[in-house]
């Protein structure tokens, strides 16, 4: 508390003072009373003391109350009122300050917006001392909140996808450095991102699983359809044969894209230095082409040429066949998207930004909380 404090004066002496802050802060208590009143004369439907037909209760003293909100803290006594149904009676309950409220919902947002960050308690003290002035913080405030989180985590993962008519499915996965077991391991979140046919993009489902196995990938996709999600017309992939598998069974007969981009990394791995800029403008070609038919003239010319020079390159074009051209099939204005996992790739760079700065997580819920957090928080 004593470095708060320090830091706090610090950075007033940088800053200077904040005149309008603190006549805000005074105003608080005011304030809150004001609202919490006006709310319960109308439900009451009568003001203090006044007698009518109408009225709905009576007022039954007041409770004290210690609330933290973005101006700091601030110690208020709340009216309380009994409310009247009938034969029964019932106590009445705020809305805008609920039972056991310690906090606005701004000082929640902003905890959670610091741990999704990366900040842990200390920092995230730290950074909110100046608008909490000196409120306390406990470090369970952090746990409730990621406790709420993990309970919307699960209703998500559980919900219906019947109303997500994706047209096509994005499906990939990005590796994070997990403590499991007592070991900091790799492991993969495998995610899958669908695209309805006016454009919008929802996240269908994310699990941190030990592999990008078949058996792994099987049980994701097959989750998916189990909870609604009516087959794709099309699902744009990377080069996982665990993945490909899995696609193949649960979505008998799906049209597949092969992920362009996945696939020059693969060919590049087989290439020689002096012949890498030539491998790539020939492979360029290919997916470039301004109609199925110049792309096969592509790729035939291309496996002709590199054949002898280079077998193992044309062995990788192959091993992907004509998946790599199946996006020609569908309007050209749509080509750019659905010819890499590029959609998906970029919720992964966001993933990918926020893990950074950490070692690893402390567990597989952790991971799969944070990347949730991420999400719900666009």
């Amino acid at each position: 508390m004593r470095k708060s404090i320090e830091s706090l004066d610090q950075r007033e002496a940088l800053l200077g003072p904040d005149p309008l802050s603190e006549a805000l802060r005074g105003r608080i208590r005011e304030v809150i009373l004001t609202l919490a009143e006006a709310e319960l004369r109308e439900v009451l439907a009568a003001m203090p003391y006044e007698r009518n037909s109408a009225r709905r209760g009576y007022r039954n003293g007041k409770r004290e109350r210690s609330m933290s909100t973005g101006l700091g803290q601030t110690v208020i006594e709340l009216p309380r009122a009994r409310l009247s149904q009938g034969d029964q009676e019932k106590e009445w309950r705020s809305r805008l300050v609920e039972r056991y409220q310690r906090r606005a919902r701004s000082v929640d947002s902003a905890l959670l917006g610091c741990y999704l960050s990366g900040a842990n308690g200390r920092r995230i003290r730290g950074a909110l001392s100046p608008l909490l002035r000196g409120s306390p913080l406990s470090k369970s405030a952090i746990s409730r909140i990621v406790g709420r989180l993990q309970a919307m985590f699960s209703q998500w993962r559980e919900r219906s996808l019947k109303t997500e008519s994706a047209v096509f499915v994005y499906l990939d996965a990005i590796a994070l450095r997990v403590r499991i077991a007592n070991k900091v391991v790799s492991a993969p979140v495998l995610v899958g991102l669908g695209v309805k046919a006016d454009g919008e993009k929802v996240v269908l489902d994310l699990e941190l699983l030990q592999s990008e196995s078949s058996e792994c990938w099987g049980g994701f996709v097959e989750g998916l359809a189990n909870r609604g999600l009516k087959r794709p017309s099309l699902a744009i992939i990377d080069g996982n044969k665990g993945l490909r598998a899995a696609v193949a069974k649960t979505w008998v007969g799906i049209e597949v894209q092969r992920c362009t981009v996945h696939k020059l990394r693969n060919l590049e791995r087989h290439t020689p230095r002096h012949a890498l800029e030539q491998v790539k403008t020939d492979y360029h070609t290919i997916v470039n082409a301004k109609s199925l038919e110049e792309a096969k003239k592509a790729y035939r010319e291309f496996v002709v040429k590199w054949k002898k020079l280079a077998p193992k390159v044309v062995a990788s074009l192959e091993e992907a066949g004509e998946e790599l051209l199946t996006f020609y099939r569908y309007p050209n204005s749509q080509w750019k998207s659905l010819r890499t996992t590029n959609a998906i790739e970029r919720l992964n760079g966001e993933f990918r930004r926020r893990v950074k700065t950490q070692g690893s997580l402390p567990s597989a819920q952790a991971a799969e909380l944070l990347l949730f957090g991420l999400i719900i928080s666009g």
